[in-house]
């Protein structure tokens, strides 16, 4: 069973920076893993997602310039580099992962394991 585990969400003011730590308890060598975000009362969507050998990213259109997706295998570990944050990224933020070579999924059916999210405000 995968486990993954979030990390580094808190409160931060608008303009400011977060990077996010997704740890899994598994190698995830061969898994793409995506960050999804929540607002209450909706579905999670997709904020990036990187191939299980980082050769393909990708981000929704409110993440690219501002957000960057990046992993370390050797560690288990995906992160989610955010900068310029505004009060619209207010979330819960979550990482998944699925057993998958190629491009990631950018959609959450397709995620098998998720983590149990970190949250993330930025008053405005």
């Amino acid at each position: 069973q995968v486990q993954l585990v979030e990390s580094g969400g808190g409160l931060v003011q608008a303009g400011g920076s977060l990077l996010l730590s997704c740890v899994s308890t598994r190698a995830i060598t061969y898994y793409a893993v995506g960050w999804f975000r929540q607002f209450p009362g909706k579905d999670r969507e997709l904020v990036a997602a990187i191939s299980s050998d980082s050769a393909s990213t990708r981000y929704n259109d409110y993440a690219k310039g501002r957000f960057t997706i990046s992993r370390d295998n050797d560690k288990n570990t995906v992160y989610l580099q955010m900068n310029s944050l505004k009060p619209e990224d207010t979330a819960t933020y979550y990482c998944a992962s699925e057993l998958r070579l190629g491009p990631p999924a950018t959609y959450a059916g397709p995620y098998n394991y998720w983590g149990q999210g970190t949250q993330v405000t930025v008053p405005g």
